[in-house]
């Protein structure tokens, strides 16, 4: 006779170096939503992501000059391919932020999980898992239950909608990265992306009517200490996404809006209940999509 047992497989719960560097980076993530809010009060969008990767393409330069000497054309390339997505991302997602909370954007922005998947079968034509279709449903409930009662009828605020467009550039980040990371000295790469986004931020602000705004001790700490934050989360992500699968990177960003809506909680941010279980949705819909069913496998007992 035979009967089906689920296959045993030994539980671990140790970390690698490279798991354990990424989880501290959506620690630090979480926090630069409210720091981002409260920056908008004194500047605008463009300036402030022009102040913040400059300043982090700035720090890597001067930590990493002397490896600059050997850059390649590839690593250039891909390091502006890079610097345009977190350009386009951090942009669109900084505009938001004047009008919508920390804690809504850090949801929002958790949609560029389950987007992953559905750009690499757009671009690269990889279908994705039946998993990851339910948690894009979830994700997308979960949006809509976030944004408000008047998003089914695709009313989303400026913000949402900018906040929104912006996970689709995160996601193209994330790509792309795991795209050359193999093939590229992380250090090198790094310097330029930060520096291409920061520089593509400040030669568009014109298009965007902003000029330089009135000297601000806010945005000058705001915008140096993100900097440097970005420098470090942008290189640990390249030497990181090294050794990890997009999927179980993506699995480890999931805690970024965790970690901002106790942040935002903390500063006295406070959510509706229906955006609330939204939250809950979009959380579900990353953890779903990444989720795996074991195999079975089928026993002879004679």
């Amino acid at each position: 006779m035979q009967h089906v047992t689920p296959t045993l497989r030994p539980t671990s719960f140790a970390l690698s170096r490279q798991e354990a560097a990424l989880i501290g980076v959506t620690m630090i993530w979480g926090t630069t939503f409210l720091i981002v809010h409260l920056a908008m009060q004194s500047c605008g969008p463009l300036f402030f992501v022009a102040i913040r990767f400059l300043a982090a393409g700035g720090a890597s330069l001067l930590v990493f000059h002397k490896s600059m000497r050997a850059l390649t054309l590839r690593e250039l390339g891909a390091g502006i391919a890079i610097g345009i997505s977190i350009f386009m991302g951090y942009s669109l997602q900084t505009y938001g932020l004047q009008t919508i909370t920390s804690s809504q954007s850090a949801f929002i922005t958790a949609m560029y999980v389950p987007m992953v998947p559905l750009l690499q079968w757009v671009v690269l034509r990889r279908m994705p898992h039946l998993m990851n279709w339910i948690g894009i449903g979830l994700a997308f409930v979960g949006l809509l239950l976030l944004a408000g009662p008047d998003a089914g009828a695709g009313a989303f605020s400026r913000g949402e909608a900018a906040t929104l467009l912006g996970t689709v550039a995160i996601a193209s980040e994330i790509i792309l990265i795991s795209r050359f990371a193999a093939q590229v000295d992380s250090r090198r790469v790094t310097v330029v992306q930060l520096l291409a986004a920061g520089v593509l931020a400040f030669a568009t602000m014109p298009l965007g009517g902003e000029s330089v705004p009135h000297f601000s001790w806010v945005w000058l700490v705001c915008g140096g200490g993100l900097g440097i934050a970005s420098a470090l989360i942008q290189l640990t992500m390249n030497w990181a996404q090294k050794a990890i699968s997009p999927t179980r990177a993506t699995v480890i960003y999931a805690g970024e809006p965790v970690w901002a809506g106790i942040i935002g909680r903390i500063a006295g941010e406070r959510l509706p209940p229906l955006a609330l279980l939204g939250a809950v949705f979009i959380i579900a819909g990353v953890v779903v999509g990444e989720w795996r069913p074991r195999g079975r496998r089928v026993v002879n007992d004679g």
